[in-house]
């Protein structure tokens, strides 16, 4: 049995973080994961510089509001769920996710936690384990699954690398050529071809 492991920023959704750089005028937030592969390290940083402009979870969901899936995510999404079971696994949080899901029909996500405080200042975050990624990919493997996965950052090499098949999409040249032996797509079409080739062979 197979499930398919997707990330969702830069796969199926603009960047929340790149979007709300450009709403704010802050161009030092555009920094995503395909820059810093130190999630840990790139969040406090994150926090920091929302601190510094007194801004809160309020002003990251106003723009939220405003991001649609990338054009033909919801249909492609749609068509996988028909072909196997499918769990977004992103590095990004409930109170960002939530209304983006809607946007997508509702599909399982995996994510992660902001501490915010009655003010709706963003003092922390919870990560809801270590590695969240490969930890739930092997967890996955571990009650019998197959695991298909892909994404377009550093932090979904662990579990496209770990997957029975593995796939970047819309990558950056850096990583692809540091993987060269991963396959790259840029396609929706492309790129669900690829995984229901590996769940009928």
């Amino acid at each position: 049995m197979y499930i398919t492991c997707l990330d969702l920023e830069g796969v199926l959704v603009p960047e929340i973080w790149i979007a709300f750089a450009e709403k704010s005028g802050i161009p030092e937030l555009r920094k995503t994961t395909r820059d810093e592969p130190d999630y840990d390290k790139l969040m406090k940083y994150r926090l920091n510089i929302l601190k510094e402009h007194g801004l809160g979870l309020k002003e990251i969901q106003e723009t939220i509001a405003e991001i649609d899936p990338m054009e033909g995510a919801k249909e492609f999404l749609d068509e996988l769920r028909s072909l196997c079971q499918v769990i977004i696994i992103s590095d990004t949080f409930t109170q960002f996710a939530s209304p983006l899901m809607k946007k997508l029909g509702m599909p399982t996500i995996f994510c992660n936690t902001l501490e915010v405080a009655e003010n709706g200042e963003i003092t922390g975050f919870r990560m809801r384990c270590e590695q969240s990624k490969l930890t739930t990919v092997k967890a996955l493997q571990s009650i019998g699954y197959e695991t298909i996965a892909s994404g377009d950052s550093y932090n979904d090499l662990g579990m496209i690398l770990n997957s029975k098949a593995g796939f970047l999409f819309r990558s950056t040249e850096k990583i692809k050529s540091d993987y060269p032996d991963l396959p790259a797509f840029e396609t929706y079409a492309e790129l669900l071809e690829a995984i229901r080739k590996v769940i009928n062979a």
